[in-house]
């Protein structure tokens, strides 16, 4: 892994050879039962494009999306993209306030969007939308016969010079992803068809992906693991897509695994917790891979999803900021030469071909000594272009070409990189840096009754004695705190660790992103509203 050499593909101009190679070969399907073929993608994507170039201003660059993980989806983006436009890919699980100013920093003019989508989450957006049920009905015979010819007829290379693929730059703005916003106002990251394309070319060299794979694309597209990996890796490699817009959906999700004979998903320990009580081990039958990022995946899921479906998840890490894959564990179904020394246990595996990674002192800024945890940094191809409009938080996070992540971590004498967790994760107790991960990683064993579920978050707030204090919100727990705690002695927790016994706080749901990810922002509005603002602690 670590002798391959990075390369990079345009993702649009591989999209166009992929759909000619896998010209009658089912490319994408989607759980609404479309389904095409390479040809059928590539006709049907130049028709949207015909579509849109009639609506969109020749002054507009960037063009918003908000469509699922789905056929349509899929079009949509590959359509903006072969328009020479900037995709951004708007958050669907945030309020119409914050899509607004997505679109308001963007200079955003239209959004390709479904009626069905709308009536469903009734935005109220500050751009023209653009409605995929209007564009089917505005399709003439000129548009068919346009399609058909630069889908079958003409050669790649005349169709690329035709769309302008061929002069395509690698540093040019591919995509603007907006972050979470998990720790406040999402920031737009600044992607170019480099950054994605090392990126989509790393996996397809390190997990020797091809044309019998099928990728469950249920991440969406605003996620960067869903830009990257589900969808334009789909569409400039080997491996075929299989789509359905939301990954909460555990029965159809393992139907289309199992009909579809789906060999790598890509998603969070959330939603694995979710299909280990309702799938089958029939519905895995063909996975391959299983990989798992956003947050840590806990050693007992680890074991259990292996034993019920026969297939051990690999954990790999990323952020947006780098396009997004950094490192992943390899199992040796997936090595070059059924190696074995590609993946251990307890980390996010070795990074990608590429990609360099140190530690540096999260109060100094100091380089680390390999095996020492700090921050972890990266430098490499798939480094963003910086956030949008923003120089300055730009500059705080990419220093002298490294991206600084805040997240805490080491790398050990072989290279893996294990996560500790993030800096704004942890407190500082007693001069000690304690992890709120892994408090409540064990909080999770002991009270998390529904193993589908997330049932603790820990976090903290000012202590005038110890500096801070660490305060654990809880679902319902049968449990009574002494007891919480006498088990998380018995778990050989450090004293400094340990929550108060007044620190426990019942809620009716933990905050989640629509990723799966804990909302660390709606955790400290919890957090003011139930410690700071006075409501008693349970007993």
């Amino acid at each position: 892994m670590r002798d391959l050499q990075p390369r990079t593909i345009i993702a649009p101009r591989a999209f166009v050879r992929r759909c000619r190679k896998s010209m009658f070969q089912k490319k994408i399907v989607d759980s609404t039962g479309v389904e095409m073929n390479g040809g059928s993608l590539l006709m049907r994507t130049l028709i949207f494009r015909r579509l849109l170039l009639r609506v969109l201003g020749n002054d507009e660059k960037f063009v918003g999306l908000l469509v699922p993980p789905s056929a349509g989806g899929v079009l949509a983006n590959a359509a903006v993209t072969l328009c020479r436009r900037v995709s951004v890919n708007l958050n669907y699980t945030v309020s119409s306030e914050t899509l607004n100013y997505c679109i308001k920093q963007c200079g955003i003019k239209h959004v390709v969007t479904s009626r069905k989508f709308m009536e469903r989450f009734d935005f109220k957006l500050d751009a023209k939308l653009i409605y995929l049920e209007d564009l089917r009905e505005q399709v003439t015979t000129a548009d068919k016969l346009a399609g058909a010819i630069g889908a079958y007829v003409l050669p790649s290379a005349v169709l690329e010079r035709q769309l302008g693929l061929n002069t395509i730059q690698e540093d040019e703005l591919f995509t603007i992803i907006y972050t979470s916003g998990s720790t406040g106002k999402p920031k737009g990251v600044m992607l170019s068809y480099k950054n994605v394309g090392t990126n989509s070319a790393a996996i397809d060299d390190i997990l020797q992906l091809d044309e019998h794979d099928m990728v469950l694309g249920i991440l969406p597209f605003f996620h960067s693991f869903g830009f990257t990996v589900g969808l334009w890796s789909v569409l400039a490699l080997g491996p075929r897509g299989c789509y359905h817009f939301s990954p909460l959906d555990a029965k159809i999700i393992g139907k289309m695994c199992k009909d579809e004979k789906v060999t790598i998903m890509v998603t969070t320990p959330t939603f694995l917790r979710s299909y280990m009580r309702r799938c089958t081990p029939e519905d895995f039958a063909s996975m391959e891979l299983v990989v798992t990022g956003a947050e840590k995946l806990p050693g007992e899921l680890t074991a259990a999803f292996e034993e019920r479906f026969g297939i051990r998840p690999m954990e790999g890490y990323g952020t947006t900021e780098l396009s997004p894959i950094v490192s992943v564990n390899v199992p040796p179904i997936r090595a070059i030469g059924g190696d074995t020394t590609l993946n251990r246990l307890g980390t996010v595996g070795l990074p990608i071909p590429g990609v360099q990674v140190k530690t540096i002192d999260h109060e100094t800024g100091v380089d680390l000594a390999p095996g020492e945890t700090g921050i972890l940094c990266f430098k490499g191809p798939n480094v963003m272009q910086g956030y949008f409009k923003m120089p300055e938080q730009t500059a705080e996070v990419v220093r002298d070409g490294w991206y600084v992540t805040g997240d805490m971590g080491c790398v050990d004498d072989d290279g893996f990189i294990t996560i500790t967790g993030r800096l704004s994760r942890f407190s500082k107790i007693g001069g000690e840096m304690v992890p709120h991960i892994q408090v409540e990683e064990l909080l999770q064993k002991i009270m998390g009754e529904d193993e589908e579920k997330l049932a603790v978050a820990v976090t903290s707030t000012p202590d005038p004695k110890k500096g801070e204090r660490l305060i654990v919100l809880h679902l319902p727990c049968d449990k009574p705190v002494n007891q919480i705690l006498e088990e998380l002695a018995a778990a050989r927790l450090p004293n400094l660790w340990m929550p108060d016994k007044d620190s426990f706080y019942q809620v009716d749901e933990i905050p989640l992103l629509g990723t799966g990810k804990l909302d660390l922002q709606g955790l400290r509005n919890l957090v003011e509203e139930r410690v700071l603002g006075g409501t008693a602690a349970q007993g």
